[in-house]
């Protein structure tokens, strides 16, 4: 009788062992540091208004956002950027492979493949654009190429309005379109 008592104990206790190791291999696996404190959304679209009226739509297959020291928003799956004007037109869109947000400076930064379109037929490619939400400025001091229906104009460094309607690149060379003088 001794002996099934003191079988059943240790049976009892080896029970608890595993069921309390088994809880901790689960906390494990949910409460990792790699997944702590990072929020995953799919299908997402960030609105930007002034006064009531779009300015900038955002729209991503997948965001992570990070919610520890860190508020930031990374599209590691690409995102899409539409630019409207004060009358709610579209006036360009902004395509890239990757995109991270720095909530705290106010900054967009996109990168691999980065594509700007405007609605006139300009269109520019880099490997980088930081858009300020602050000053509203678009910059970059990378390589960009603009394509124009009449001019390719390749250089380093491009500083513009988040609407693209004043441009400027910084070190120039391609094909500029120059109007002659008529005597």
């Amino acid at each position: 009788m001794m002996n099934k008592g003191l079988f059943f104990a240790f049976l009892m206790f080896s029970l608890m062992l595993a069921c309390k190791e088994d809880a901790l291999v689960r906390e494990q696996v949910i409460y990792t540091k790699d997944n702590l404190g990072i929020e995953e959304m799919q299908e997402v679209e960030i609105l930007y208004s002034d006064s009531a009226r779009l300015q900038v739509r955002i729209t991503a297959p997948t965001m992570l956002r990070y919610t520890i020291n860190q508020n930031q928003q990374e599209f590691p799956n690409g995102l899409l950027v539409e630019f409207f004007d004060d009358d709610q037109i579209k006036t360009g869109e902004l395509s890239a492979n990757y995109g991270m947000r720095y909530e705290t400076e106010s900054k967009v930064v996109v990168q691999d493949s980065v594509v700007w379109k405007s609605t006139n037929g300009e269109q520019l490619d880099s490997e980088e654009l930081i858009w300020d939400e602050r000053t509203r400025r678009i910059y970059t001091n990378k390589f960009v190429t603009i394509t124009r229906p009449d001019e390719i104009i390749f250089g380093y460094g491009f500083d513009a309005d988040q609407n693209f309607t004043k441009t400027r690149i910084k070190a120039v060379d391609g094909i500029i379109k120059i109007n002659k003088f008529e005597e």
